[in-house]
């Protein structure tokens, strides 16, 4: 009988050990810009949550935008403003939900309900900011961006001495702007005049294309200016104080970079945890600061940005809101191809 007991106690515990290791682990697949998120908070998510999140990153939208439709899956994506608003058209998200996203309350008002997701219904902010110009103080005077404006990256006294991000759309939203245009033109003699101002500079100007690359680059001070989103300069001016930060006049792209949930999304209850746990106060404060990007989240944006807040009087935290010439991306399918075959021809200069 003992024995029988013995034999029956092991089979119990045998199965107990089967059944704990059979158990699939939660999985979460994000796909983000790179360079955007602190690291700890991951971790801390799938510790919170007992969870594996697979974090992939990219360097621009339209190389997500192709990832995802070639198939590959995810459950939450880090698109830009503009390409929210194209991949709801395309029906590529599902509704978040917001009885799980409490945080939500939490965010600026200037960046809910605009017009790239006029209900929010399916997008929530995650960074926002701007494109401008980092130039170092001792090589480059205020008074000659002020008067020159975008229209610095056409003076040869810089010629060799400029990065430029390699982005279609930042290139031509700021020869758009140099010659006093709407970044979202539908006309094509414009967008023909500003690939003409792209064409001189990368025949006069020598700039150097970069991408995320242009971070260390700009720590070191290799150059005099270069063209920058403005979370990366607030980083760069937090290590180096010789440099600045300058939004022309002539107007920028003021944009917004937010966390959806696509419709094919393998784990959609964890997608939405993940979006309300970004927006926890602690959480972006964390992520804000190793960023250097301005936090969605008002009290967590106050706090860095105020005084003794760790970007306190760095004027790239705190892009300017509501500047008249300033602009966000819509999406428009003709102005994307054509800029798109333009930019190729203009780095073949």
């Amino acid at each position: 009988m003992r024995k029988l007991i013995i034999v029956l106690l092991g089979l119990f515990l045998l199965s107990g050990c089967v059944n704990n290791t059979s158990k699939e682990e939660s999985v979460l697949r994000v796909y983000s810009p790179s360079v955007y998120i602190d690291d700890s908070v991951i971790k801390e998510f799938e510790k919170t949550f007992n969870v594996k999140v697979i974090y992939e990153e990219f360097e621009s939208n339209e190389q997500m935008y192709t990832k995802l439709l070639s198939g590959n899956s995810y459950d939450v994506l880090v698109p830009s403003d503009y390409m929210v608003d194209r991949l709801i058209q395309e029906e590529q998200l599902q509704p978040l939900d917001f009885d799980v996203i409490t945080n939500f309350e939490f965010i600026k008002d200037e960046l809910v309900f605009q017009d790239y997701d006029k209900t929010n219904e399916y997008s929530v902010p995650y960074f926002f900011g701007s494109v401008g110009i980092l130039y170092n103080k001792n090589e480059v005077s205020l008074s000659e961006l002020e008067s020159q404006g975008w229209n610095i990256f056409l003076n040869q006294d810089y010629k060799n001495d400029i990065y430029f991000y390699d982005s279609e759309r930042d290139a031509f939203m700021i020869a758009l702007k140099a010659l006093g245009y709407s970044m979202n033109t539908s006309n094509m003699d414009e967008v023909d005049k500003a690939y003409e101002w792209l064409v001189e500079m990368a025949a006069t100007m020598s700039p150097v294309y970069v991408l995320d690359t242009v971070i260390e680059a700009m720590l070191d001070g290799n150059k005099a200016m270069a063209v920058m989103y403005s979370g990366d300069a607030a980083f760069i001016m937090s290590e180096n104080e010789d440099m600045e930060f300058f939004m022309p006049k002539e107007g920028t792209n003021i944009w917004t970079d937010a966390m959806v949930i696509t419709k094919d999304a393998q784990n959609p209850e964890l997608a939405n945890e993940w979006i309300n746990f970004l927006l926890d106060y602690d959480i972006a404060y964390a992520n804000s600061i190793e960023v250097g990007y301005s936090s969605p989240v008002k009290d967590v944006y106050d706090d860095i940005s105020g005084v003794d807040g760790d970007y306190y009087g760095i004027s790239a935290y705190s892009p300017r809101l509501g500047y008249k010439n300033d602009e966000e991306f819509v999406h428009n399918e003709k102005l994307r191809v054509a800029i798109s075959d333009l930019w190729i021809k203009v780095k073949a200069k």
